[in-house]
């Protein structure tokens, strides 16, 4: 989902002649071949241990992006002592290899990290602080240098001692190359993979486990000279996106698929009301998920009314057309929201990284690169090319369409 877009959005990255020489996106820390220069936290030996635990719920897979490999995960950390704690540093070490951390978190880089669970108690407490049997979330994202290790270990620094958590793995789920969702240039990948944007953070309890199925979601927005719009901003035809073609990004089957949800008026300084009430089922706007086998799955979110060409239970090529580009569910302003998960699911299930098979990328002071196999970074900006796909432009007979009609 969109959540803000002003009137001119310009193309973000810091300068660069290269898209390798372009630092890691906000809040992600480059990795370098060497170690860390401070030494690991040594968890104590006393009894009783540390009463902290320390787990990542849903193991990561390293991908490659920009000249980097990336790895993207939370650490979940939960207190079961009755005293309050004091985080003072979290390190990062290498699995298989004992000694030196890899990247270190501590004062003001630790606390924005950091999102607490539960209500603070009166007064309030630092950042860096867990309550009594309280909880937090450390949001991390590492940018290698070169091929990241197999298997990380988290070593936690408090107050009351150190702890360290289990072996947690890198190649959790195959890394699939996909063609791209939308074709031509000029698309931004806004709020995309980086750690900091609301799709990243957007940790939420469905079906009673906080799971992210945004964390490598992309809201693609398609740019001209640096403006996502040309005219009148409150309608949606101003928006360079807006009926853009959507793709399928590779040979599935249809599982899902809503339509008949009307385009919202984009949000201005007038502010912003959806057309239809926001529920589970509306905020996506008209939508399409494909079943792209192995447990992973594409979804398309608010996608313009009656422009869905497929229907539930086709079989679907790369490259074909699915819809088009709207501004329907939860969007301020026309976009692509596209992601792969776990589920068919919006917001069911786990985001999972992938690789967009080819397109050019542009620093923001440099030419446009070719890219193979990576995945576009936060507000990268992408040419994607014209269309490629393997049939014509109409899926096979359907069998079932869902669709939502509601009152304009």
């Amino acid at each position: 989902m969109l959540s803000v877009v002003g009137a001119v959005i310009a193309a973000q990255g810091s300068v660069a002649a290269t898209i390798a020489e372009q630092p890691p996106p906000n809040g992600c820390i480059a990795v370098g071949a060497a170690p860390a220069s401070a030494p690991a936290v040594v968890p104590s030996e006393e009894f009783p241990p540390l009463q902290l635990e320390i787990s990542t719920p849903f193991e990561p897979t390293a991908f490659p992006s920009a000249g980097r490999t990336y790895v993207i995960y939370e650490l979940h950390l939960r207190s079961l002592d009755a005293r309050s704690l004091a985080l003072a540093r979290i390190d990062v070490v290498d699995g298989g290899i004992g000694g030196a951390a890899l990247a270190s978190f501590e004062g003001e880089r630790l606390a924005a990290l950091l999102q607490p669970s539960g209500a603070p108690p009166a007064g309030g407490l630092p950042a860096a602080q867990l309550a009594s049997k309280g909880s937090a979330v450390a949001f991390i994202c590492l940018a290698f240098s070169g091929r990241a290790p197999a298997t990380l270990r988290h070593r936690v620094q408090t107050d009351q001692g150190a702890g360290e958590g289990p072996a947690i793995g890198t190649r959790t789920t195959p890394l699939r190359s996909l063609g791209p969702p939308v074709q031509g240039m000029s698309w931004s990948a806004s709020s995309g993979p980086s750690n900091d944007s609301h799709h990243r953070i957007g940790l939420l309890v469905v079906e009673g486990r906080a799971q992210i199925s945004r964390r490598y979601a992309i809201d693609w927005l398609k740019l001209e000279n640096g403006a996502a719009f040309s005219g009148d901003e409150g309608d949606v035809r101003s928006y360079h996106a807006y009926g853009e073609d959507v793709l399928a990004v590779d040979d599935g089957t249809v599982v899902t698929v809503i339509d008949g949800l009307p385009d919202n008026r984009p949000r201005t300084a007038a502010g912003f009301t959806p057309a239809v009430p926001l529920t589970r089922e509306t905020i996506g706007g008209n939508f399409v998920a494909l079943d792209l086998g192995g447990g992973q799955f594409a979804t398309y979110s608010h996608l313009q009314p009656g422009s869905v060409l497929v229907q539930q239970g086709d079989r679907v090529r790369r490259g074909q057309p699915l819809a088009r580009v709207g501004n329907s569910g939860d969007a301020r302003a026309p976009h692509l929201h596209f992601q792969v998960t776990t589920t068919p699911n919006l917001f069911s299930g786990e985001g999972i990284p992938y690789l967009i098979d080819s397109y050019r990328a542009k620093p923001a002071d440099g030419d446009w690169e070719s890219r193979t196999n990576e995945l576009p970074l936060s507000d990268m900006l992408v040419d994607f090319g014209e269309r490629r796909r393997d049939e014509g432009d109409r899926p096979a007979r359907a069998t079932q369409r869902r669709t939502i009609r509601t009152e304009q």
